[in-house]
């Protein structure tokens, strides 16, 4: 993990995360060290009420177009529990690395995160959909 920046996230998506952490659906990630990076993040993240959280932070659920700043190319994810994920619908889990990459961060925000193959870097480039901002429950 090559994160620096604290990141900010509602005190409900910390405490769904949490239960993810012990959850059968976990238990075939417990050897994939990006799990053990997503609870460092949850344990010093700034964790806030859903009104609370900015307009501009990638949430749980939060549509959002980030750029690959190696080969210029954006694309669209909508940020996931693993059990609604499907990749080739856009719906990225956030149990895969770069979900736990974009967990938290900013728009223009700049990302460096340890993917399989290397070490990636990406820019949150907008947000397309917050829940939060939306005023949708949680």
């Amino acid at each position: 993990m090559t994160k620096k920046k604290t990141i900010t996230v509602t005190s409900e998506d910390r405490e769904r995360l949490e239960r993810l952490f012990v959850s059968s659906l976990a238990a075939a990630f417990l050897d994939k060290p990006y799990l053990n990076d997503l609870r460092q993040e949850l344990e010093q993240a700034n964790v806030v009420g859903r009104g609370e959280v900015p307009a501009d932070v990638v949430t749980m659920n939060s549509t959002v177009v980030i750029k690959d700043m190696k080969s210029k190319e954006t694309e669209t994810f909508t940020l996931v529990y693993p059990d609604e994920a499907n990749i080739a619908d856009g719906r990225l889990s956030i149990l895969a690395p770069l979900g736990i990459a974009i967990l938290g961060y900013r728009v223009g925000d700049t990302i460096r995160w340890k993917i399989p193959n290397g070490e990636g870097r990406w820019r949150v480039e907008r947000i397309v959909y917050q829940p939060e901002r939306e005023g949708i429950p949680a």
